[in-house]
């Protein structure tokens, strides 16, 4: 684990602590000893959380919620609460759904807190606001560009989600300026781990069916960051003196390619990865037909990060290897069917 310079144990106010990353960082939080407290959308979701911290009900963040009396000797707030991409989009207007939740729903909270004498506020954002993807690895690139997304690179947001992160960012960085409190903030790339959804759980029940994936001659490079990774940076921010007004990149430290991942996964399930031969233009052709081009390009595309400004502001490194972090999902996903089949 990496080491934290504090001087005293801060109490901490989680929002989303029901949610993937949430779960895991009240329970990290709670082992080294910090008071907790955190929002639970329903009452449902209260005996989702430790029994030794706080909750309160909060059924709704965006513009108009009432955090009053919420906050009182709260010292840092972890705000992981956020509207993310809804694969049936209902609303006649997802721009304006995504900044009510991320974008206002943030600045509500940045005022009470800073009233009520928050000192630090960490914020997890996104890599989206950097841009969707980095250019191919291996290739020539232009000179100055190092294939790499920095914490100094010109923010390039593209969909609605990571827009309202960046609004949300700069809002926060606003406030922190006018009232004196803290702000770091955290964009991460694909989070995987224990209770992981969304295409990630997909490819695993993929592999781990033995479905064929036309994927051997993808070529690209990709920045993942393990839950269990991602909660250690969050927990170093909290009391690290220096990172205060900091924006940080974090992510594994070990790039891969997408056919190297399912190997991984498969080793990691027993399994001997089927990957057929497909050409990519055929296959993002396809993926256009069949308006699945996102999932296409996330699959091909390289998303590469460069979390060196982390490893040296604060000294942080990950502590799980890519490789355990994959055991640790496939163990939990093979758990998780195996509670389901019986």
């Amino acid at each position: 684990m990496s080491k934290v310079v504090k001087e005293s144990i801060s109490s901490v106010f989680v929002t989303g602590a029901t949610g993937f990353v949430g779960k895991m960082l009240c329970r990290h939080l709670l082992d080294k000893g910090y008071p907790v407290a955190g929002t639970v959308r329903s009452r449902e979701k209260i005996f989702e959380l430790p029994s030794q911290m706080e909750y309160h009900l909060i059924d709704d963040i965006g513009p108009y919620t009432d955090w009053t009396g919420v906050l009182e000797n709260v010292d840092t707030i972890v705000y992981l609460a956020a509207r993310v991409h809804v694969m049936q989009e209902t609303s006649t207007d997802p721009l304006d759904e995504y900044r009510r939740v991320n974008t206002y729903g943030t600045e509500r909270l940045a005022y009470m807190a800073a009233k009520a004498g928050v000192r630090r506020i960490i914020y997890l954002s996104t890599i989206k606001v950097n841009g969707e993807k980095t250019p191919p690895h291996p290739s020539p690139l232009p000179q100055g560009e190092s294939g790499y997304f920095r914490e100094d690179a010109m923010p390039a947001p593209q969909d609605h989600y990571a827009i309202s992160k960046w609004e949300a960012e700069q809002i926060l960085g606003r406030i922190a300026g006018e009232t004196g409190f803290e702000v770091v903030i955290i964009r991460p790339p694909l989070i995987y781990g224990p209770g992981v959804g969304g295409n990630f759980k997909r490819l695993l029940g993929r592999v781990n069916n033995g479905v064929p994936l036309p994927l051997s001659r993808v070529n690209n490079r990709r920045s993942l960051i393990y839950l269990g990774n991602l909660v250690d940076a969050i927990v170093t921010c909290i009391d690290h003196k220096d990172a205060a007004g900091k924006t940080f990149l974090v992510s594994d430290g070990e790039d891969i390619s997408t056919p190297d991942l399912i190997r991984m996964i498969a080793k990691a399930m027993g399994k001997r990865p089927r990957l057929i031969p497909f050409p990519l233009s055929l296959l993002k052709a396809i993926g256009r037909f069949s308006g699945k081009s996102a999932e296409i390009e996330r699959l091909s595309g390289s998303l590469c990060i460069d979390n060196s400004k982390i490893r040296e502001v604060l000294g942080w490194k990950p502590p799980y290897t890519m490789e355990e972090g994959i055991r640790e999902t496939v163990r939990w996903y093979k758990d998780s069917t195996r509670s389901v089949r019986c």
